[in-house]
């Protein structure tokens, strides 16, 4: 598959966006206090790593295959460690970092949605709608860990 011009420079922004939530990921796992939330963290890190790694080799010519049924979000079952009424400085400070992160996603998320059409390959379409379902899940994984922490 040859790249338009259009669609190399869409696909290296959509890169770039995850190449900063992969850091950005990374720097949270760090700083959570909490080990659930700091294991979220490096799954979703993970799941970006693999969204950058899928757009490198759409620039390279391949799209990867995708199974456009991700189900991440719907079965995420956080275990809670907060108590609902308590408001620790480490659980504000874990529950800035979440929600941080669902504003990351809803941006990276609302990028494919806008950007998808700028891509004349059906298959690459595919995958670009595949990537910003994962990128909604990963919105509503951080929100059910909040939800389940009693955190606004």
């Amino acid at each position: 598959m040859v790249l338009t011009e259009k669609e190399a420079t869409t696909i290296k922004d959509l890169q770039t966006q995850e190449e900063c939530c992969i850091k950005k990921y990374e720097k949270y796992s760090g700083q959570a206090h909490d080990t659930e939330l700091r294991s979220l963290f490096q799954t979703l890190k993970g799941n970006e790593q693999e969204h950058y790694n899928s757009l490198g080799q759409v620039l390279k010519g391949t799209v990867p295959s995708c199974d456009c049924n991700d189900t991440a979000g719907r079965d995420y079952q956080p275990k809670r460690t907060y108590d609902q009424m308590t408001n620790s400085q480490e659980k504000q400070e874990d529950a800035f970092l979440a929600t941080d992160c669902i504003g990351t996603e809803k941006l990276v998320s609302s990028e494919y949605n806008t950007n998808v059409f700028t891509c004349s390959d059906s298959e690459l379409r595919r995958l670009l709608a595949d990537i910003q379902i994962e990128e909604q899940n990963h919105a509503e994984m951080l929100y059910k860990y909040k939800q389940v922490n009693g955190m606004q």
